[in-house]
C-alpha cells in the first residue's frame, strides 16, 4: 500500500472539498439586552457612513463638532469647547493645532484670561463648515431613511435625554468633589 491508502495500480479519487460549515449563530448572551452595546454598534454604523461622506474633506466627527461649536460661538475658549463637547484637553489641543495648521481656525489670547485662548474660524474655515453642514445634512437623511423619519425624531430625542444623564452626573460630582476633579476626568463643566 502506498502512503495515501491506495494499492499499487489503483487510483485514488480525491475527496471533494468539504462543504463550508454553515456559520454558527453567535450567542451574544446578555449583550442582546444591553443598550450600551447597541448604542456602540449603531455608532459604528453611523460613523462608517460619516467617514465615507466626509472623506474628501478629511474631517473626522470630533473635528466637525469643534468647527460647528466654534462657528456658532466665536470667541469661546478652548476649555469651554472641550467641556461643551466632552473632549479631553489632551485630545482637543492637538485637534485644534491641526485645524489651525490647515488654516481653518485661529487661536487668539482670551481678552479676560491671558492664559486661555479664544477660538474662531478663518474665512476658509467658515466656507468649509458651510459645505460640511450640507454633507452632514445628507448623511443624516440617510440615517433617517434607514430607520424612518418618525423613529429618527424619537430616537434623537431619547438620545438627547440619555446625554443629559452625563450632564446631571457631572454636576453632582462637581458639587461633591469640586470642578478640578471633574475636569481631570475629562467631564464637561456646566
Amino acid at each position: 500500500m502506498r502512503a495515501n491508502g491506495a494499492r499499487r495500480g489503483e487510483s485514488v479519487q480525491e475527496a471533494a472539498p468539504a462543504e463550508p460549515e454553515a456559520r454558527a449563530a453567535i450567542d451574544y448572551g446578555p449583550l442582546e439586552r444591553r443598550l450600551g452595546y447597541f448604542l456602540r454598534r449603531a455608532q459604528i454604523a453611523v460613523f462608517r457612513d460619516f467617514f465615507a461622506s466626509f472623506a474628501t474633506f478629511d474631517i473626522r466627527p470630533a473635528q466637525y463638532s469643534v468647527l460647528t461649536v466654534v462657528e456658532r460661538n466665536p470667541g469661546l475658549k478652548q476649555t469651554e469647547v472641550g467641556d461643551a463637547l466632552a473632549i479631553k484637553r489632551a485630545n482637543l489641543v492637538p485637534m485644534i493645532d491641526e485645524l489651525e495648521a490647515r488654516g481653518l481656525m485661529l487661536r487668539d489670547r482670551a481678552p479676560k484670561d491671558k492664559r486661555g485662548y479664544a477660538l474662531r474660524l478663518t474665512a476658509a474655515g467658515g466656507e468649509l463648515i458651510r459645505e460640511l453642514h450640507a454633507v452632514a445634512e445628507r448623511h443624516e437623511l440617510k440615517i433617517a431613511a434607514a430607520v424612518g423619519s418618525g423613529t429618527y425624531r424619537r430616537l434623537l430625542g431619547e438620545l438627547k435625554r440619555l446625554a443629559e444623564m452625563e450632564d446631571e452626573e457631572t454636576e453632582a460630582s462637581q458639587r461633591v468633589a469640586g470642578p478640578t476633579a471633574a475636569r481631570q476626568r475629562g467631564a464637561p463643566l456646566r
